[in-house]
C-alpha cells in the first residue's frame, strides 16, 4: 500500500471512530442541548427537528410543534424535555376574549394578562369590563393549556362598586364569574395566582 493510500485509510478510520463515538452515548456521556418540536407524541414524548425522541417531564404540561426547548441525554442514551424555553421576561400575555362580550376596561387599568411564574403557578391581571346587564354567571375568556390548572381554583374578587362576586378559574381553561348578586360591570383579574399541578 502507498503512503497516500495508507494516509487515507487512516484518516477514514478516524474519522469513523469518531463519528461512532459521537453517535455511542457510552462513548459521549450525558448531554443537553436546545431543539425545536416537530411532533407532540401521545404517551408524553416528543420529536425534535434533529430526530430525537424525548419523553416530556411533569412541568412540560402543554408541548406546541414550534416551541423552542432544551433536552437531556442521560449516559445510557434516554432523552428528556423539561420544557419550553423563555421567550420573554416573564412578561405578561394579553388575555384573547375571543368568543365572549368581555373586553379589556382600559386606563389607567392593566391590560387583563396572565404569565406562568417559576413557583409552578400562573398570575392573572387587568381589569375585564363586562358585557351590559351582565347579572349572573358569565365565561369571561379561555385560557390556553400552558395556563389551564389540573382543579378548579376560586377567588374573591369585585364585580362592581360593593358587589363581589367569585372568580372562577375552570380546569378546561375558562374564566367565570359566578355567586354574585346584582349588575355586574367589571371583574378584577389580579387576584387570581394559583396552582397549575
Amino acid at each position: 500500500m502507498t503512503s497516500h493510500a495508507a494516509l487515507r485509510a487512516a484518516t477514514a478510520v478516524a474519522a469513523r471512530a469518531r463519528q461512532t463515538a459521537r453517535d455511542d452515548p457510552r462513548a459521549r456521556g450525558a448531554d443537553w442541548r436546545t431543539a425545536t418540536v416537530t411532533t407532540v407524541n401521545a404517551g408524553g414524548t416528543i420529536a425534535t427537528s434533529d430526530g430525537i425522541t424525548a419523553r416530556c417531564l411533569q412541568s412540560y404540561r402543554a408541548p406546541a410543534v414550534g416551541d423552542q426547548v432544551v433536552i437531556h441525554r442521560s449516559g445510557s442514551g434516554n432523552w428528556i424535555c423539561p420544557g419550553r424555553l423563555s421567550t420573554t421576561n416573564d412578561g405578561w400575555t394579553t388575555i384573547s376574549f375571543a368568543g365572549t362580550l368581555w373586553t379589556a376596561f382600559g386606563s389607567p387599568y392593566y391590560t387583563p394578562g396572565y404569565r406562568l411564574n417559576r413557583d409552578g403557578t400562573a398570575s392573572l391581571c387587568g381589569l375585564a369590563k363586562a358585557p351590559a346587564s351582565t347579572t349572573g354567571a358569565s365565561t369571561i375568556c379561555t385560557l390556553p393549556a400552558a395556563v389551564t390548572p389540573v382543579s378548579k381554583a376560586r377567588f374573591t374578587t369585585e364585580v362592581a362598586t360593593g358587589v363581589f362576586a367569585v372568580l372562577d378559574v375552570n380546569n378546561n381553561g375558562t374564566v367565570q364569574i359566578n355567586d354574585y348578586s346584582g349588575n355586574a360591570s367589571w371583574a378584577a383579574l389580579d387576584v387570581a395566582r394559583y396552582r397549575l399541578f
